[in-house]
């Protein structure tokens, strides 16, 4: 054939094998970029929220003070729990037992209380989380704006969000006012702005500030062994449901309800599982033209090389023999193009991680830059499917070399 069509056929194959490439690296980011937002948003939620919560259940879907006796012994028995097996279902006696990964880490009692806060002719609703002396100071220390650590809260300060600072135009020590309601009577108390967070979940620092759980107990003449609230950390969260029900089943008396964050705020989880269709999508469409790439270079090639085909057949090659030199061949252009995809993928994830020059709304999506996280099981499956699944499509295109005629194609040269 022509050095010209030889020259068009490489032109083909690095094309293909640059499509290859490409697709392959935009599943690698797909998946990173997808995996972090997730992780990212999860861990905010959790860092803010703690894991499993036990409440009266009048009061799981509002921020009612109803109280409830500090046992110190189902604390002692809740922090205990280093493990979990499910029980066995005695209408599927053949199914798996589940066993936990871990157990709790940490247990801390809080009490909410609404209120109004207003400075300088300013209004805000406000609801206050109270916490003591328990509370894991680490988990708010992340989202601290300034370069001292919080580690404890006097009875007259308060650690308000970004977004409530700006809208009553406070800072750290300013004094402020707030205002409750009990038994029909309204209560003022002041409060000393001692720091400011932000987490980025707007709908959640929009609405709570810390205060000490004990100036908490003094609005409500609550005695010191009462609570609203229980906030269990766990080990893993994969085993967040099952130390849920657990909990709720086993360890807790027959007043209290344990529910987890994910089902106490099922809309925002919801919407992350949503965020899965969209990688599906893209990773499908990323392997559609991964295919049909390979199987025009494929078939491109075949093609160019009717003439040698034809003389392989003459000779005795059978047509099993020389699919599979075509197949083989394409298969390393397709390796060739994986490799290619995968330094390109963790290239850019790595710059995206050290630099974060993907920015987001934080207003829309809860952060200000697109976090990246690549699982080794996430590049396994990519690779290996990308590989397995081109192979199999490429089978069939393959077939045409049984179509060409030797005694045709050796006339024609």
């Amino acid at each position: 054939m022509a050095s010209g069509g030889g020259g068009f056929t490489r032109v083909i194959l690095w094309i293909a094998t640059g499509a290859v490439g490409l697709s392959v690296a935009v599943m690698i980011l797909s998946l990173a970029l997808m995996t972090g937002f997730k992780q990212e948003i999860t861990r905010k939620m959790f860092g803010f929220w703690g894991h499993i919560h036990i409440s009266d259940p009048r009061s799981i879907r509002s921020y009612e003070a109803l109280p409830f006796t500090y046992d110190p012994k189902l604390i002692t028995s809740l922090e205990s729990i280093s493990k979990v097996v499910s029980e066995p279902d005695p209408r599927h006696p053949k199914a798996p037992v589940e066993q936990s990964l871990g157990g709790v880490h940490h247990v801390e009692a809080y009490i909410y209380l609404p209120g109004i806060i207003t400075h300088d002719d300013q209004m805000e609703g406000i609801v206050l989380k109270g916490i003591g002396d328990d509370y894991e100071w680490d988990r708010i220390n992340q989202y601290n704006e300034s370069s001292t650590p919080w580690t404890s809260l006097g009875e007259d300060e308060l650690i308000i969000s970004r977004i409530t600072a700006n809208r009553l135009r406070l800072k750290t020590d300013d004094k402020l006012i707030l205002h409750f309601v009990r038994e029909g009577q309204q209560l003022q108390r002041r409060f000393t702005i001692k720091g400011i967070y932000k987490t980025g979940l707007e709908e959640n620092d929009a609405k709570f500030a810390l205060a000490s759980i004990q100036r908490v107990r003094d609005v409500l003449k609550w005695d010191s062994t009462q609570v609203s609230g229980l906030e269990i950390a766990i080990d893993n969260i994969a085993d967040l449901d099952l130390i849920t029900e657990y909990i709720y089943r086993e360890e807790i008396p027959s007043h209290l309800y344990a529910e987890n964050i994910r089902e106490k705020f099922p809309s925002l989880f919801e919407w992350l599982e949503l965020q899965d269709i969209n990688t599906i999508v893209i990773i499908g469409l990323m392997l559609a033209v991964a295919i049909i790439n390979m199987i025009t270079a494929l078939l491109i090639l075949i093609l160019e090389r009717t003439q040698m085909i034809g003389i392989l057949k003459s000779i005795g090659a059978r047509d099993g023999s020389i699919r599979q030199v075509f197949l083989w061949f394409a298969m390393f252009i397709t390796i060739g193009g994986i490799l290619i995809g995968n330094i390109l993928g963790l290239g850019l994830a790595w710059l995206q991680n050290e630099y974060r020059f993907i920015k987001l709304d934080e207003a829309d999506y809860y952060l200000d830059y697109a976090p990246v996280m690549v699982l080794p099981w996430h590049l396994l499956v990519i690779n290996i499917g990308a590989f397995v699944l081109i192979g199999l499509c490429l089978i069939a295109p393959s077939f045409l070399v049984s179509k060409i005629n030797p005694i045709k194609t050796i006339h024609f040269q």
